[in-house]
C-alpha cells in the first residue's frame, strides 16, 4: 500500500500536528530536514500511530542515500517503530504497538516522524516488559533472524552457528535460538561483548580474525558440523567455510553479501551431506506480513526467552543527522530516535 490520498479517507480527531524527517533529494544526512507534519487522513481498514521512537537502520542509511531503487522522494524514511494508536477502530484505540516493514520508510511514508499510517491488519500488541525506545529497536533485526530461523527450520537441540554474531541480526539469532533451546556458537571479530545478545545467548564463539574458521567449526561439534549456519557478513573465505563445517543435511542461510564478489565450494561433498543454501530479504516482507512476527517475537520476549534489546543512543529527532551519520560510520548497537 503507498501513500496515495484515499477515496474514502477521513481525518483524525483530536490529533495535533507534529514533525517528521524528510528528504526531498538523496545523499548523506545533511538531505534530511526537520519538517511539519499533519496527521495523515486514514481510510475505513486504516489506523494512526503516534510514534514514540523509531530505530536507524543500515538500510535507512542506505534508502536516504538513493541505494533503494523502489524510493521516491520527497519521503520519510524509518522502518523500525513503537507507539500508540492514535485513531482507527476502537479496540485498537490507545493500544501500545511496535512494528517493522520493507514497505515502510521506502514506497510509503515511514516511522521518523510524529504520525504513521498503517493498514489495521499491520498492528502488532508491543511487549508490554519493554520500553518504546526498546520496542522500537527490534524490527528489522529480529524480524530478518526469524525469518532465516525457521527457513532453517532450527529445532531443539541442533547446533546453530552465527557469523557476525556481534551485530544486529547476529545477535537477534544468538537471542531466537537459545530461546528456542538450540546450541549456539557466535561466530565474531575478537571476544562477544560483555551483556550483548551473543554473550548471553552461548560461552561458545569462534574469533574470525584467526584462520580455520570451517575447521574450528568441525573440533568444537566433535566432527558433526553445524545442523545451522547463519552467516550476516557475506564473505566468500566464510561461506566457503561455512560450507565446509554443515553436517549431515545442514543447512545456511545467507542474509548479506558485498556486490561483484563470488564465493566458491565444491559441490560433491555438498550435495553427498544433503546441505541445503537458502537466502534471506526482510525487505519482501511489507509491514502487514511482519505483524504475525512481531506477534511470535512480543511472546517471546515477554515470557523471558529473549533478553532485552540494549539500546547504544537516543537521540531526538532535532538531532537526526548526527543520529544517521552515527550509523554510517558503522557504529556498533542500536540507534533510536525520540519523538519527543
Amino acid at each position: 500500500m503507498t501513500d496515495a490520498p484515499l477515496a474514502d479517507a477521513r481525518p483524525a480527531q483530536g490529533a495535533a500536528p507534529g514533525r517528521a524527517l524528510r528528504f526531498a533529494a538523496f545523499g548523506g544526512p545533511e538531505v534530511l530536514e526537520v519538517v511539519a507534519q499533519d496527521p495523515p487522513a486514514i481510510g475505513a481498514e486504516e489506523a494512526l500511530v503516534a510514534v514514540r521512537a523509531a530505530s536507524i537502520n543500515p538500510s535507512d542509511v542506505k534508502n536516504v542515500a538513493g541505494r533503494m531503487r523502489q524510493t521516491v522522494p520527497p519521503r520519510i524514511p524509518g522502518r523500525d517503530f513503537a507507539g500508540v494508536v492514535a485513531a482507527g477502530p476502537a479496540d485498537w484505540i490507545g493500544a501500545e504497538v511496535w512494528g517493522t516493514g520493507g514497505d515502510v520508510g521506502f514506497t510509503r511514508d515511514g516511522t521518523h516522524g510524529a504520525w504513521l499510517r498503517l493498514p489495521v491488519a499491520a498492528l502488532a500488541r508491543k511487549p508490554a516488559n519493554l520500553t518504546f525506545e526498546q520496542a522500537a529497536s527490534v524490527g528489522v533485526n529480529y524480524v530478518t533472524a526469524l525469518i532465516g530461523l525457521d527457513y532453517a527450520a532450527l529445532q531443539e537441540g541442533e547446533t546453530l552457528v552465527v557469523i557476525g554474531a556481534s551485530g544486529g541480526v547476529g545477535g537477534a539469532a544468538c537471542a531466537i535460538a537459545r530461546g528456542r533451546g538450540a546450541r549456539v556458537i557466535a561466530a565474531l571479530r575478537g571476544a562477544p561483548v560483555a551483556g550483548s545478545p551473543a554473550a548471553l545467548a552461548t560461552g561458545e564463539a569462534i574469533d574470525l580474525e584467526q584462520p580455520g574458521f570451517g575447521a574450528r567449526v568441525m573440533e568444537m561439534t566433535g566432527g558433526k558440523g553445524a545442523d545451522v549456519t547463519l552467516d550476516c557478513v557475506g564473505r566468500p573465505d566464510l561461506i566457503e567455510g561455512a560450507i565446509d563445517a554443515l553436517g549431515f543435511r545442514g543447512r545456511l542461510v545467507l542474509i548479506s553479501g558485498t556486490p561483484g564478489q563470488r564465493a566458491g565450494f565444491e559441490p560433491i561433498p555438498f550435495y553427498r551431506r544433503e546441505c541445503r543454501m537458502m537466502g534471506v530479504d526482510s525487505l519482501k516482507r511489507g509491514v502487514v506480513a511482519c505483524a504475525p512476527m512481531m506477534e511470535v517475537l512480543r511472546q517471546g520476549f515477554e515470557s523471558g526467552a529473549f533478553p532485552p534489546p540494549s539500546i547504544a543512543h537516543a537521540f531526538p529527532l532535532d538531532a537526526a543527522r548526527e543520529a544517521y551519520a552515527t550509523v554510517a560510520a558503522g557504529s556498533r548497537g542500536r540507534i533510536v530516535l525520540t519523538m519527543g
